[in-house]
């Protein structure tokens, strides 16, 4: 049984998937399968995918639901211990990625390293560690998924990826794993993948809004939600303060009296429309 499977999903992005493949069959480690899921592309996504299809794990071309849909699909035929997802259009960022990440790994049900992403104006932004020891970071948060290496057992013990959301059910997953049940994570300072900015998930902000507020309602208890829309409205306020360069002592004073405020409007519709 190989330690990764590493699962790329696609629907016509043949340029991006070329680059995609190319960055994982460049691996100087082979302790891995590569599994391809394509979502019956019309470009030349196909072609590509046979160019390089003896060095495949398994692949398949055929109609799916959407992205999780085909992200499952990917989970249902992998063997690795392990499970990376990296997109069409996302890339390891040099041969000995794979390598680096496994030698020594430690026992966790999540281990993740840094991951750029790529601007549209060509600049790279990096996402190192995250604090994942508070529900807080998966409240308003959450860990990048294609430089996440995720125990497939996970899956059997959770559930696959909640195909009726079409952004973030990578959020709710690690929401439900890591969030509520303390499933361990490791982080190594490693630059693993670039990711491409360009993909839904960063065009339609409305939808990933409405999609994580359903989710919360649908997973935390109500008192627990109110204490988290209180919390993170005063943190979103203190924040605003803190331009202002004030001293300490004001800000903390200002704290106080919006958590005051913020308790007493709980339950306003104004208030409820907004927590996110």
């Amino acid at each position: 049984m190989p330690k990764l499977s590493i699962i790329t999903i696609n629907k016509n992005n043949d340029k991006g998937l070329k680059k995609t493949i190319e960055s994982v069959l460049n691996q100087t480690s082979k302790d891995f399968e590569y599994i391809v899921i394509d979502g019956n592309s019309t470009d030349g996504s196909t072609e590509v995918i046979k160019q390089y299809e003896n060095r495949l794990s398994y692949w398949v071309s055929e109609p799916d639901t959407g992205i999780y849909n085909a992200m499952n699909k990917g989970i249902k035929v992998a063997k690795g211990e392990y499970c990376q997802f990296l997109n069409s259009g996302d890339w390891l960022l040099n041969a000995n990625v794979i390598e680096q990440v496994l030698k020594d790994m430690p026992e966790c049900s999540i281990l993740y390293g840094n991951m750029l992403k790529q601007l549209p104006n060509g600049k790279m932004l990096v996402n190192k560690q995250i604090v994942v020891e508070s529900l807080l970071t998966f409240y308003k948060g959450t860990l990048n998924h294609s430089s996440s290496y995720i125990k497939r057992s996970l899956y059997e013990k959770y559930g696959l990826y909640d195909e009726t959301l079409k952004i973030v059910s990578d959020w709710k997953f690690f929401l439900i794993a890591i969030g509520l049940n303390n499933e361990s994570v490791a982080y190594r300072d490693i630059d693993i993948t670039c990711f491409n900015m360009n993909g839904i998930s960063n065009k339609d902000a409305a939808l990933d809004k409405s999609e994580r507020y359903k989710v919360l309602n649908e997973i935390l208890p109500a008192n627990i939600l109110a204490d988290y829309k209180i919390y993170a409205l005063s943190i979103m306020q203190i924040n605003r303060i803190n331009k202002y360069k004030l001293t300490k002592w004001l800000v903390w004073f200002i704290e106080r009296v919006l958590f005051k405020i913020e308790k007493w409007h709980i339950g306003s519709d104004n208030y409820k429309n907004n927590i996110l």
